[in-house]
Order: structure tokens, then C-alpha cells, then sequence
């Protein structure tokens, strides 16, 4: 009888559908809310991405998943409430929790207090304990979903008993099977696998998806080609970036469109999809290098609320010495997905970056100065920036200037209300990344009619070391940003930003989660984080190995006006 591994994991939900994404030990018929699909194999997985129509606007349907007939979720044992698929249409607010950077699972690092409570797990437990109030439409994950180059000891110790100590990349993951082991421990934790069963989610991948740094510059993938086990590494991260993590971002009209999907379905039973998926993920990566890509850029609407994520890692252009976040193709993309339609547009647009666009404006001055000394025509000056890139992971949206310049265009545009309709109320630019927390207010020399903010939560589970949190604390503090733009501006002739922006709240620390309340043309957020801001040294020691600690409100904001 066949099993479920993963999931089930509920991922594109509109007004009368929804997707629910599954991996199972063997080929099946998945069936959810009776609609049922084949699954479908990858170098010897297999996974079902079941699209259920039919559904009710604005209703919730429980639901269970049957494989070949047999129900295997939920469990008998459950101690959660049964999963269910609340579609879209409903009366009330929009609600969208994010954040990034989720390392494992606190179980998996028993022993290893510094990470902390995970922030995800304290928002099960508040769902599970109050099912009808305060329920998300969508859950965005920004990135750092899975460690590749972080593993934890259990992933180690299985590393060396499969391919031995010596092996290359020594204790990170080298190939497809490797990578599955990262989502298994990551999504099957009770109570993150009962919350991914229950809330829409949508993801993008950040560098740590791949490995450190990805992308950060041509020189840096030159280095990475040389390096023998690389060409798999990147083919096995993308290959299954797109199974786990990109398939369910796709609406069914959109996977319809997609010529991967449709030919992995038209696959004869038993056949292996791992060679489309390999054949993919060499042409997205090539992108980088000017050749033909693969758009892991998205789009979800939620009745009033438009979601655009970009990539900003894979799809980056680095040859030839040009240095961009996103193609001119996906530029055209992202305009198109902004522009207003007939009904006029969206009460309020949130733009998904892994990367932060907005940053500490002392460390923004800095990363643009590092640009220009990186591409500098003296060999030497060149190395040095280059190095420095590296080192300090100076690769934000202010390293790649251009691109900065070309988005603050478009959200001052449409801020504007050039877009072809009315301004939105807000325009928000969600990010993750940078492991601490914040709000910034932008401004333009002309005034816009959008209040539009940098919001950025980070991490869900992560380690902030204590020489980190000081460092960005002196990054977005007045003297330091005093002292930066008359060091680097005058000094090394960085131009201002054509935008300007305030810090509105933060910086706070510490495993966080971020949920926007949009209503009507109001807007609000609330920071959370596992550990409250006013327990006690004794207190936070304490609960740092807890499975059970709470969220606790670190900061609210209106962003309304």
C-alpha cells in the first residue's frame, strides 16, 4: 500500500480551486476533495500535484488525501484539527504572514539552543488553538527554505554513509536525493507539516536554496564552474526547487502553460522526469550568462491584494560585465504584472524580494561603493572589491545599481498611478535575508499618492549572533549613515539614491514572523518573534530549546498613511 512521505502541502488557492502538492513512496493516484491525479516520477520520488475545482467562493472545505482509495492524511493519531482549503471571496480582511530563512526544524538540532523556537511552529499552534480567527490567505516563505550548504548532523552523518567522509561537497548535499532528505526534515515536523497542509503557502528560493552567495557576480560563478561537483549542484537545486517549491506557485491556468509541466503529465507511467528537469534547470541557470532562461517569477491575486515575487537570484544577467537583478524579458514581465486592467487595479500591491531593496542606508552607500570599485578597469581595485563582495556578501539591490534605480522607477510609477489606473493605497516590498527585522518609509521628490514601505522579516529559524546584531545596529544608526555618505559620496563620488527612505521601526532580532492585515484600502502590520522583547536574560534562555513558546508582538504599524 502506498505511503505519504511529504504533505500534503496547500498551495495555489483561489475563488473555486486550489492545488494540493503531495510526495508519496511509490506511483499512486492521489486523490483531495475528490479530484484525483496520477503522480508523477523524478529520479526515483514521486509526487502528485492534485487540482481541486469545483470549490465554493469564500467557503472552507475539510479535506483528507486518499492514495488509491486508502486515506493516509490526517493521521489517526492527529492532535491538530483536520486540514481544509478556505478559498477566496470571503468576507473580511486579506491576511499575509511571511518571512524567510528557516533553518530545519527545532527538533532536528536537539542540543542546539542558540537557534531558538521556531517562529512557524508558534504560528501552528495559534491556528490549531483558534481555527477561525485571524486565518491567513497566504503564508510567503522568502527564501532559505532549505540549507544546502548548512546541513544539519543527521543530514551529515547520512552524507557519509552514503557516499563516504571524503566526498565532495564535504557535508553538504550533492544531487537530487540529497536534496529530497532537506525537505523531509524541514516539512514533516507535526506541527509545520499541519500548517502547510492548511494555509495557501507561496516561495522563492534565496542563495542558501543553492549555495552561499549564489549569483553573486560573474566572477563568482567563473569560480564555481571550476569547482567539480558544481554543475551537479546547481541541476539538482533547481530540479527540485521546481518539484517542491515552484510547482505549487503556479495557478492551474498557469501550469497549463508551462511546457515542463505539461510534458512531465504526458510522460508514458513510470517514466523518469528527471531528465526534463535536469534540461530545465541548465537553461535557467544559463540565464545569468545571457542565455535562454526559465521565469521563477510569480504572480497571486488576492481579491484586492496583488502579489508579484521576483527572483532575484536566478534570474540575475552577470555577462559581460553587466550586472542586473532581472533580465529586460522579465523587466517587460513585471511592468505587465503591475499595470492596471480593465476593472482598474489593486487596492494594494506587495512586491516578494528575497534580497531587501531598501537597506540600512549606511550599508546601501557602502554596497553601491563596492559596485563601482568591483568594475573598476585597475586590476588590483578590481580584486579587492571583488573580494570584499564576497566576504561581507555585499549583493543586495544596492550592489546592483542599475537595478535599484530601475525599481524604485517602477514603484515611484506606480505609486503614481501611471500604471494605467488609480494608485494602490500601499505598496510594500516584502523581503527577508538579511536575519533582523524592520520597516522603512520611501520617499520620492515628487510626491506619491501610494504610501509605499520596505518591510522586511527575517529569520524564521535562524542563529543571530550576537557580533551580527551589533553591527547592523551601528549599519542603521544616524552617525553611521552620516558617516558613510560623507566618507563614500564625497570621497568615492557614490550618488545619492534617486529615492530616499526613513526606518519607521527596528531593527529587531530574533526568529520572527510578519502577517500585513490589508483591509479595504487600509493597511496594517504586526511583527511577531518566539521570544517576547521584554523577557529577561533567565527567561530567554530558558525557552530557547522550546517547542512550545509562543509568538509575541515585537511591533504594530499602519501603513495606510
Amino acid at each position: 500500500m502506498p505511503e505519504l512521505i511529504v504533505g500534503p502541502l496547500l498551495r495555489h488557492v483561489g475563488a473555486g480551486h486550489a492545488t494540493v502538492w503531495v510526495e508519496t513512496d511509490g506511483p499512486c493516484t492521489v486523490a483531495v476533495a475528490g479530484c484525483s491525479t496520477p503522480t508523477f516520477t523524478v529520479s526515483g520520488h514521486h509526487y502528485a500535484l492534485v487540482v481541486v475545482t469545483g470549490l465554493v467562493p469564500g467557503s472552507v472545505t475539510e479535506y483528507d488525501v486518499r492514495l488509491d482509495g486508502v486515506v493516509v492524511w490526517p493521521p489517526p493519531d492527529s492532535a491538530f484539527p483536520p486540514s481544509r482549503i478556505r478559498t477566496l471571496g470571503h468576507d473580511g480582511p486579506v491576511r499575509v504572514c511571511f518571512g524567510s530563512c528557516r533553518y530545519a526544524t527545532a527538533r532536528s538540532l536537539a542540543g542546539r539552543d542558540d537557534y531558538g523556537p521556531d517562529a512557524l511552529d508558534g504560528l501552528a499552534r495559534r491556528l490549531a488553538a483558534s481555527p477561525d480567527a485571524g486565518w491567513p490567505d497566504l503564508l510567503l516563505l522568502l527564501g532559505d527554505q532549505v540549507y544546502a550548504d548548512e546541513t544539519t548532523p543527521d543530514v551529515r552523518r547520512r552524507i557519509r554513509e552514503r557516499r563516504g567522509g571524503d566526498s565532495e561537497p564535504r557535508g553538504e548535499v550533492a544531487d537530487f536525493e540529497e536534496y529530497t532528505w532537506l525537505y523531509h526534515e524541514s516539512w514533516r515536523d507535526p506541527e509545520v507539516r499541519w500548517l502547510l497542509s492548511t494555509v495557501p503557502t507561496a516561495m522563492i528560493f534565496d542563495d542558501h536554496d543553492v549555495h552561499d552567495d549564489w549569483n553573486t557576480s560573474q566572477s563568482w560563478r567563473t569560480d564555481a564552474a571550476r569547482t567539480p561537483w558544481w554543475a551537479e549542484r546547481i541541476v539538482a537545486g533547481l530540479s527540485s526547487y521546481w518539484v517542491y517549491q515552484h510547482l505549487g506557485n503556479l495557478s492551474p491556468e498557469e501550469l497549463d502553460a508551462d511546457d515542463t509541466w505539461r510534458a512531465v503529465r504526458t510522460l508514458p507511467p513510470g517514466d523518469d522526469a528527471g531528465p526534463l528537469l535536469r534540461a530545465l534547470a541548465r537553461r535557467a541557470d544559463a540565464e545569468a550568462d545571457g542565455g535562454k532562461g526559465y521565469r521563477w517569477s510569480f504572480r497571486r491575486d488576492l481579491g484586492g491584494v496583488r502579489v508579484v515575487v521576483l527572483d532575484s537570484r536566478c534570474g540575475r544577467v552577470l555577462e559581460g560585465g553587466r550586472r542586473a537583478m532581472l533580465g529586460d524579458a522579465e523587466w517587460a514581465w513585471v511592468d505587465e504584472q503591475l499595470a492596471a486592467g480593465p476593472d482598474g487595479g489593486p487596492d494594494h500591491v506587495l512586491v516578494g524580494s528575497s534580497l531587501p531593496w531598501l537597506l540600512a542606508p549606511a550599508l546601501h552607500d557602502v554596497e553601491a561603493w563596492d559596485e563601482r570599485l568591483a568594475a573598476d578597469r585597475r586590476p588590483r581595485r578590481a580584486a579587492l572589491g571583488e573580494r570584499l563582495r564576497r566576504a561581507a556578501d555585499l549583493e543586495h539591490w544596492a550592489a546592483f545599481r542599475e537595478s535599484f534605480d530601475r525599481l524604485a522607477d517602477v514603484l515611484g510609477a506606480l505609486a503614481r498611478g501611471e500604471h494605467g489606473g488609480p494608485a494602490p493605497a500601499t505598496v510594500s516590498v516584502l523581503s527577508g535575508d538579511v536575519h533582523h527585522s524592520y520597516v522603512c518609509r520611501a520617499r520620492w521628490p515628487v510626491p506619491t499618492a501610494s504610501a509605499v514601505h520596505q518591510l522586511t522579516c527575517s529569520p524564521l529559524h535562524n542563529r543571530v549572533p550576537r557580533p551580527v546584531r551589533l553591527a547592523f545596529r551601528v549599519a542603521w544608526s544616524r552617525f553611521a549613515e552620516r558617516t558613510a555618505r560623507a566618507l563614500l559620496g564625497v570621497a568615492a563620488r557614490v550618488p545619492r539614491p534617486a529615492v530616499g527612505w526613513e526606518l519607521v521601526g527596528g531593527p529587531y532580532y530574533g526568529n520572527a514572523l510578519a502577517t500585513l492585515t490589508l483591509d479595504g484600502r487600509r493597511a496594517s502590520l504586526v511583527l511577531e518573534a518566539t521570544t517576547a522583547a521584554t523577557t529577561t536574560a533567565a527567561t530567554t534562555a530558558a525557552t530557547r530549546g522550546s517547542h512550545d513558546e509562543p509568538l509575541h508582538v515585537l511591533a504594530a504599524f499602519d501603513l495606510s498613511g
